[in-house]
Order: C-alpha cells, then sequence, then structure tokens
C-alpha cells in the first residue's frame, strides 16, 4: 500500500514543480507556496487600502492597475486611488500598517495571498506593499481567454537593506525622462537606493545658485536644476528609492577646477584647467592645503545637501594619484608639517574636514573605497569596488571595512559598464561563501550597487547596458543565497525583460533605431541576427585607455546596438552540449539551424552593405562565422572529420580584433563542436 502512495505522490509533486517552473519572479520570493487554483479578473477587479499608510501607496495602487490594464485589455473600472477604504469589499485588499519611511533598516516586508476570490497583501509599511504588488503583477498568467493570478501563498524580505544602482551623469549626461524610467524599473525590481554621480572630470551637473558659472562652463549646458533634482528625489520617493548624490573629490575634479582654478594643486597660480573631453583618469586634484576649497565646498554642499532628504552624502575620493601634490612644495611641505607619511593620510585629513559640512546638514560621509586609513571616521560608509576579499593598498574590501568596523557597500562584481557575462554578476555575493565574520561584522555589509559609468552610453543605449542584467543583480542582493540557477535566471530574464518596456525602459526598442541607422533604413533582420550573437568588447577594451571616443562622440554603431550576454549565445550553448550529449536528429537540427542562419546571415549583410558604409566593418567577423558554420555543416551532415588545421585557422580570425570592437559570443560553443 504505501508503495501505491508514493506513486501517486510523485506525479503531484512533479506537477507542482512545472507549476512553479511557469512562474516568472524577480527577485525570486523567500517563501512561496503554490496551491491549486486561480483567480480570474474581470473588468470589476478593485483595489482597496486599509492602514495608516503614506500616500504613495495610493500612487504605486493606480499605476498597479494601469499596468495590469494595460496587459488584460480589460478596460478597469476603477480610476484613481486617492484614499483609504474606497472599496471595503475589494478583491484586492493592500493593508499597512503604518507610514514608511525612505531611508535604510526601514521595513519592507511583506505576505501575499491569492485565493479564489479574494486577494491579500499585508505590510507594516507601504513600502513592503508596493514590493508585495510588483510580484503580484509578476504572478499575473493567462489562458487563451482570460487572464489570472495563480493560488499563492507568498512572505518576503529583503536579505540585503542596500539594493542600489548608481548612474553617472557627469560623463555622458542623461537627462531626466532617463532618470525616471530606471527609477521605475528599479522599483520593479525591489530595488532601494538610487546613487546619482553628478560631478567628474568630464562635467558639473547639478545647479548651484550662488555660482551659476560652475554650469555656464563646466557642464556644456547640459545640468540639471534644483527643481528638477527636487522632481527626481520626489519621483524615487513615491516609489521607495532612496536618492544618494555625488560630487567626486579631490580627485575627478577637472571640471570643477575649470571654474575655479585657484583652489587646484598645480603649482602656477595662472595654470588653467579644462573640462575633460575624453574617459580615463586626470590629475587635477583640489588642493587640500588651501582654506578656499573647502570654504567653497562647504557652499557648495549648503545648497545641493538640501535637494536631498536622505541621510547620505558620496564625496567620491577615489583614483586620486596624487601626482599634482607631489609636484607641489607648499602641499608638500604641509604633509611633513603635520606628519603625514603619505598621499593617502593627507586625503584623510581633506575627507575629515568634510565630514562637519555634511554633519551640519545631517548627512553621513560614504566614499569609495580609497578613504578608509586607519584615521577615517567609523561612521562613514565604505564603498568597495577593488575587491570583497582581497585587500587593496591604498583603501581596502569588502571584508577588510566589515572586520574594521565600518559600513559597507559592494560593487566590484557589479559593474555593469564592463559588458561582462550576467553569471559573473548573479553569482558575484556580498558575502561569498566560507567567509568568516561574525554576527556584528555581517550585518555591516549593507548590499550591494551596481554601477552605470556612462563612458560609452548616451540617453539612447543607456538602458540596453543596465537591463535586463541589472534584475540578476537585485536578485542577488534580495533573495535567498541558494538561488543560484543559471537555467531559470535566462528564463524568467527574457519574460522581465520584455515586461520592463512596460515601465518605459528601451533596451529592446533602441536597438533596433540603432540598427536602421546602420543599415541606412534598409531591412535588418539579417543585422539583428548578428547582433543576437555579438557583444562588445569587455573590460574597457572598446575605448583603448580612453583615447577612442570623445565624450560629445555618438554611439550608434554595431557595438552599441550589441549587448552584454547576446540573446542567441546562451541558448546555443546548451544546443550544442545537447548534441554532444546525444547526437539524436533533434539535437543536430537545433544546432544546424543555427549554422544555416548565419551562413545566409552573411549573405545578407554583404547585400546591405553595399547602400550602408557602417556595415562594411562587420563584414570580416560575419565572414569568419559563415566559413565556420560551413565547415561544421559538413563535418555535422556528412558525418566526415573536417581538416583539423583549416578549423583552428577559422577559429583563430576570431580572436583578431575586429574593427567593429564586438567579438562573437558563440566561439566557444563552436569550439566545443569541432573540438569533439
Amino acid at each position: 500500500m504505501k508503495y501505491i502512495l508514493i506513486l501517486l505522490f510523485i506525479p503531484f509533486l512533479s506537477n507542482a514543480q512545472i507549476k512553479m517552473e511557469k512562474l516568472d519572479l524577480m527577485p525570486w520570493p523567500q517563501n512561496i507556496n503554490l496551491k491549486d487554483g486561480t483567480f480570474t479578473i474581470t473588468k470589476n477587479f478593485k483595489v482597496n487600502i486599509t492602514g495608516n499608510p503614506n500616500p504613495r501607496i495610493f500612487i504605486g495602487a493606480t499605476n498597479f492597475l494601469r499596468r495590469l490594464d494595460g496587459r488584460t485589455g480589460l478596460f478597469l473600472e476603477q480610476a484613481f486611488i486617492t484614499k483609504n477604504n474606497e472599496f471595503p469589499e475589494a478583491e484586492l485588499q493592500i493593508n499597512c500598517v503604518r507610514n514608511g519611511k525612505v531611508e535604510l533598516n526601514e521595513d519592507e516586508n511583506y505576505t501575499l495571498t491569492v485565493s479564489a476570490n479574494k486577494i491579500v497583501v499585508n505590510a507594516t509599511t507601504d513600502l513592503g506593499a508596493l514590493h508585495g504588488l510588483e510580484t503580484l503583477l509578476q504572478l499575473l498568467q493567462n489562458t487563451s481567454t482570460s487572464y489570472y493570478f495563480p493560488m499563492v501563498e507568498i512572505s518576503d524580505s529583503p536579505r540585503f537593506i542596500w539594493r542600489g544602482l548608481m548612474i553617472d551623469a557627469a560623463r555622458h549626461f542623461q537627462p531626466v525622462d532617463v532618470i525616471k524610467r530606471n527609477l521605475d524599473a528599479m522599483a520593479a525590481m525591489k530595488m532601494n537606493v538610487f546613487h546619482w554621480h553628478l560631478a567628474d572630470d568630464q562635467g558639473w551637473r547639478v545647479e548651484i545658485k550662488k555660482y551659476p558659472k560652475l554650469t555656464e562652463l563646466a557642464s556644456d549646458g547640459y545640468y540639471y536644476t534644483q527643481e528638477e533634482i527636487k522632481s527626481v528625489v520626489k519621483y524615487a520617493d513615491q516609489r521607495g528609492i532612496l536618492v544618494i548624490p555625488e560630487i567626486d573629490v579631490p580627485g575627478h575634479a577637472s571640471a570643477l577646477l575649470s571654474v575655479f582654478p585657484e583652489i587646484g594643486s598645480k603649482v602656477s597660480n595662472e595654470v588653467t584647467y579644462t573640462v575633460g573631453r575624453r574617459s580615463g583618469i586626470y590629475t587635477p586634484t583640489l588642493d587640500p592645503t588651501n582654506p578656499k576649497t573647502y570654504l567653497l565646498l562647504s557652499e557648495f554642499f549648503d545648497e545641493v545637501c538640501p535637494l536631498f532628504p536622505g541621510k547620505y552624502f558620496h564625496i567620491g575620493g577615489d583614483e586620486n594619484q596624487g601626482k599634482e601634490w607631489d609636484a607641489n612644495p607648499k602641499i608638500q611641505e604641509f604633509k611633513k608639517k603635520n606628519g603625514f607619511a603619505s598621499n593617502h593620510e593627507l586625503q584623510t585629513y581633506f575627507t575629515m574636514k568634510l565630514i562637519p559640512m555634511l554633519k551640519k546638514h545631517n548627512k553621513e560621509l560614504m566614499g569609495w573605497e580609497e578613504i578608509m586609513t586607519k584615521d577615517m571616521s567609523k561612521d562613514a560608509i565604505i564603498h568597495s569596488w577593488k575587491g570583497v576579499n582581497e585587500s587593496v593598498s591604498p583603501g581596502g574590501s569588502l571584508v577588510a571595512a566589515a572586520k574594521n568596523g565600518y559600513k559597507t557597500v559592494l560593487s566590484n562584481g557589479y559593474y555593469i559598464d564592463l559588458m561582462l557575462s550576467i553569471q559573473s554578476h548573479y553569482l558575484n555575493d556580498p558575502i561569498p561563501k566560507n567567509t568568516v565574520l561574525t554576527a556584528e561584522e555581517k550585518a555591516r555589509i549593507l548590499g550591494g550597487e551596481a554601477t552605470m559609468w556612462s563612458e560609452l552610453v548616451t540617453p539612447l543605449n543607456i538602458d540596453s547596458r543596465i537591463w535586463p542584467r541589472t534584475a540578476a543583480i537585485a536578485e542577488r542582493l534580495w533573495s535567498n543565497e541558494n538561488i543560484t540557477d543559471l537555467n531559470s535566471l535566462h528564463k524568467r530574464l527574457k519574460t522581465i525583460s520584455f515586461r520592463l518596456e512596460e515601465l518605459g525602459i528601451m533596451h529592446l526598442r533602441n536597438k533596433e533605431v540603432i540598427l536602421r541607422n546602420i543599415s541606412n533604413n534598409q531591412d535588418i533582420e539579417a543585422l539583428r541576427d548578428f547582433s543576437n550573437v555579438c557583444e562588445p568588447l569587455k573590460n574597457y577594451k572598446r575605448n583603448g585607455g580612453g583615447k577612442k571616443y570623445f565624450m560629445f562622440s555618438p554611439l550608434t554603431l554595431f557595438a552599441d546596438a550589441c549587448t552584454a550576454d547576446a540573446f542567441d549565445a546562451y541558448d546555443f550553448d546548451i544546443a550544442v552540449n545537447n548534441y554532444l550529449g546525444n547526437k539524436n536528429i533533434e539535437n543536430q537540427t537545433l544546432v544546424t539551424n543555427y549554422l544555416r542562419k548565419w551562413i545566409l546571415m552573411d549573405a545578407d549583410l554583404i547585400k546591405l552593405s553595399v547602400n550602408a558604409p557602417l556595415i562594411q566593418p562587420l563584414l570580416p567577423l560575419s565572414k569568419n562565422l559563415k566559413d565556420l558554420s560551413e565547415q561544421l555543416l559538413i563535418g555535422i551532415e556528412n558525418k566526415k572529420k573536417v581538416n583539423p588545421d583549416v578549423l583552428n585557422g577559422l577559429l583563430e580570425k576570431f580572436n583578431l580584433r575586429s574593427p567593429a570592437d564586438v567579438e562573437v559570443a558563440v566561439y566557444a560553443s563552436l569550439k566545443k563542436l569541432f573540438q569533439e
């Protein structure tokens, strides 16, 4: 009898697993219990809110309705939600105990229960309720005739309290609409910190009313007015996101010094500074011995700090090479007089002078890991960008910061501008396994932050560099550390990527815009196919040490249409692995279909290039892919051994840098085929 029960139970488990695999939730909840049954949505579907929430929940619930209506086309009857308890009998009940504050350590937990005729979101704060609504939207499924939510019980909470995205608006300015649409996407992925990089060598982007020349001379006309900043901060607050500004000092100061050269560290008083026109590390640095340096910074902070209600202010502090300090006798004398053994100690002196300026506005100082020394205030937050476990001098690692008593945030491994694989980000945990830390030290690791440096992004292509891959980082920072299945990640990301368009994210549509430009408005199918197997050069190789592109160069080339994690590369690798494991006709066909597509694609690109000069740089790489595909087809379909010297020669061509600044992402998979 017991064996019969076991056999009956096995199908039940597999069916439950199948149902669970249909869910495209991201980040994955901490606890989820999927049940049999559904809640069917009709045009009479309504929302009711109770408790004592912040009014942001009314905006969030209204947006939820509009997005749900947009997906279902039901023309839902409920309009704008403006107050508590408007529809006590509504199918969706949102219960918030109290007003949530947009700050770290706030309660973001929620529970979500979907039954056959009722949906309930319970949360201590409206911030948790907003997260619950995002999960509910992700649960939406359909039959051929209707839309429904599966019956489910979810209890959810974030693993880390700092789940951030940094956007650099200094190198390439990003207009307010770009910032706001990315805030919407962040909220959908339950991210809660937006780090806004506002000043660097290449531009000063924040209005200082006392010193209008800062934006007149150092922004090229691209900057945020104080009213625009307030608008963004309010928009973020309505979505439960804390905004943290960054003004990078004492290095990365070319733009600032182009207006105030007298506080620079060059020896001559008559020297001039200019706004940086390329990327890279510049030497201009503020003079830490000049009282006017601190007077001006204090005045800047007096205007900037009140624009940001949050309690954190990022002062940068990174990549100060100290060349100007070393060459300045006055600064060297100051170091000697004060017993500073190194430029690092001198920079600590400089940074410590900023703390009271910020405390005046109830702000805590945050900086990149170079600010960490034995004398740095333990109130400072250390932003780790160089490493997790290995100490780097000067500065230190995330673990070293936590052990030394600092709160710390990880960005190493989350540099999305490097164009590295999504796997490298997803499996990069702020607290790696086997890390030896006390509970108190672990608590100092606040979380992580994806960093979007803008040397190679404009408003046209920035979304494609951030999304959908930042969703994987959001999951790493929210979900249980054991949620690491890459197949599940890729499967869910396809849906999440599509859904991000609903929020205005332009990573998919702007790719088409760039491809049409490249093709000279011809058919882009072949270009799209090629872009789906190519990725931009990684680790800043594309920009040649910052010398290839100016900050005003348009980014409308093939490399700008391509993304990390080329769309077809992952699926092709799965097809290759399946074929090598079992060479049946079905698996063989999946592989050879790709090879045939690339052969035809090359011929189509050649035709397009007759009236599209921007396609010409792609042709050598496309030909390499075509030639290799032809040889592999001969081997696979004719069961013939292809000359290994021929294959090796073709593969070697892939190792040559393409003038298109891309690499073929299926290279490793192709290599498997000819090596077997």
